[in-house]
């Protein structure tokens, strides 16, 4: 079987092509919802959400820093302060884990 490399145009369908949900009427007798359920996790998700509206987490002076310490071939890495952050991160990504569950 030959596949042919040569591709085709889609051609556009419109929206009024196909049936719209607001075309369909419901049955006599039955009656439409409007009930929504949000999971447990929609107030983790808006305190982290909120916490990061009221003050910046990224400290943009800090990072000019950085940047410039970067371009000028002054920046010094600490291995065992990276070592140590990144172990911490991951103790407090077992501690969340172990409370979800």
């Amino acid at each position: 079987m030959k596949i042919d490399k040569i591709l085709q145009p889609v051609s556009t369908v419109s929206v009024s092509d196909g049936k719209r949900r607001t075309d369909i009427t419901p049955s006599a007798g039955s009656e439409q919802e409007n009930n929504v359920h949000l999971s447990p996790n929609v107030a983790k998700l808006q305190n982290v959400d909120g916490g990061s509206s009221s003050g910046s987490v990224v400290n943009t002076a800090r990072v000019q820093e950085i940047k410039q310490a970067i371009s000028e071939g002054n920046f010094q890495i600490n291995p065992e302060v990276v070592a140590d952050r990144l172990l911490e991160t991951v103790k407090e990504l077992i501690q969340s884990r172990k409370g979800a569950a």
